[in-house]
């Protein structure tokens, strides 16, 4: 299961390439292909799964809950396998709650997060029972209103825009003005009307930003949303029971990117624990991780469907692209596009190179999935393997453009 990276791409610790191609759960890309039928596909492989999950388990200090943020891979059978290896489930749409319940997740340890949320919604989290993210004054008033109503009365905590951002983060999520969360300024006036409200209030959500690399960066925020939280619990309607650290934790999609040093991380937590300030001697920090327990256990598969040289270039046509996996055609949030780690999959580790792009069916330039990368030359009927793609691929995907057909997703 130990890999070694594609050719001038990005670390990848999982798949092999084997004299007869890639290696995927025990078996090659081309039998597991004639598994699942058709092409493109999605395969998450469950041993990558667990050993990252066990890594994680065994670095973090044991006192830290562990939780899945779904939003990185819905898929209901990738949830139940996690489910029972992890402390909790972070949600962000009723539908993923569901799946989350469908999974097994005690309820008490189910939250739900993210900006807009609807009464519709509010109501079917709060008769959940789950503990919900709140992120605005009005959804507090929402769920006033509908406490009369509801068996008990709704479990809250206050997503707080901290006033610090994660340096070096790929994607910021607090600091500065963000429609995430209140602002922290504005906290203690929030918790005071909460207090007079029939609400459960058990705690923060102080998530700043995904994406990182940076131990120290990871570790410098976390020490940021400790101090934060603790002040801000002088204004708290009771104790502070949960204290959210979000997540972060990146993985290197591009050449020159390292992996995280998860030992620094897991140091800088323990100290967390160790130093807690009296105003959360009590609380349970917990991380919501995504993309750093599965982004690595997946694999985007399509297929060559023609080989084309135009004016000296070699075009991959494949019956895959963006629509399936926006995020590696580089139209998911990069500024400058960089190749994610792409290979031909049926293909022998020491087979001929060429320098090739890989493209799809789409009648558009962006539809790239590979741009004049080095790789083994590919014939029609070869595959072509994106690694790192076990998160935000085919959810995060505009499957419904030009009306090409979804992927298919497997469990291995």
């Amino acid at each position: 299961m130990t890999g070694t990276a594609p050719r001038g791409h990005a670390p990848h610790p999982f798949f092999t390439v084997g004299a007869h191609g890639l290696l995927v759960a025990g078996q090659t890309l081309g039998e597991l292909a004639v598994r699942v039928g058709r092409t493109p596909f999605y395969a998450y492989e469950r041993a990558a799964i667990d050993a990252r999950i066990s890594a994680v388990r065994a670095a973090l200090p044991r006192e830290v809950h562990l939780h899945y943020a779904i939003k990185a891979n819905p898929l209901p059978e990738v949830v139940k396998h996690i489910a029972g290896q992890v402390d909790g489930l972070d949600v962000a749409s009723v539908a993923e709650l569901r799946v989350a319940l469908a999974a097994g997740a005690p309820v008490q340890e189910v939250s739900f997060a993210g900006p807009g949320k609807t009464d519709l919604e509010l109501e079917e989290a709060a008769r959940a029972g789950i503990l919900i993210n709140v992120e605005s004054e009005r959804e507090l008033h929402v769920l006033s209103r509908l406490a009369p109503r509801l068996p008990g009365k709704p479990r809250v905590a206050i997503r707080v825009n901290p006033d610090f951002e994660l340096k070096t983060s790929g994607m910021k999520m607090g600091g500065g003005p963000k429609p995430f969360g209140i602002d922290a300024e504005r906290v203690p006036e929030t918790l005071a009307m909460l207090a007079r409200m029939p609400l459960q209030f058990e705690g923060f959500h102080i998530f700043s930003g995904s994406q990182n690399l940076q131990a120290a960066a990871i570790a410098e925020a976390q020490r940021n949303a400790v101090a934060l939280a603790a002040r801000l619990a002088s204004a708290a309607p009771a104790p502070v029971r949960v204290l959210n650290l979000g997540g972060g934790f990146g993985i290197p999609y591009f050449p020159g990117e390292v992996p995280l040093d998860l030992k620094e991380v897991a140091a800088g937590m323990r100290e967390l624990v160790a130093q807690r300030p009296p105003a959360l001697r009590d609380s349970q920090y917990t991380v919501e991780l995504g993309r750093y327990l599965i982004g690595e256990a997946g694999i985007y598969v399509c297929r060559v469907i023609d080989r084309k040289i135009s004016r000296g270039q070699v075009f991959l046509v494949t019956d895959g692209g963006l629509h399936h996996h926006l995020a590696a055609s580089g139209n998911f949030g990069q500024v400058l596009r960089k190749n994610y780690p792409v290979l031909i999959g049926t293909r022998p580790a020491d087979s001929a190179t060429e320098v090739a792009s890989v493209v799809g069916p789409l009648c558009t330039p962006l539809d790239l999935l590979a741009d004049r990368a080095v790789m083994s030359r590919a014939e029609p009927g070869d595959l072509v393997v994106v690694l790192q793609s076990g998160a935000y691929g085919r959810s995060a995907s505009p499957l419904g453009f030009l009306s090409h057909p979804a992927p298919t997703e497997i469990l291995v």
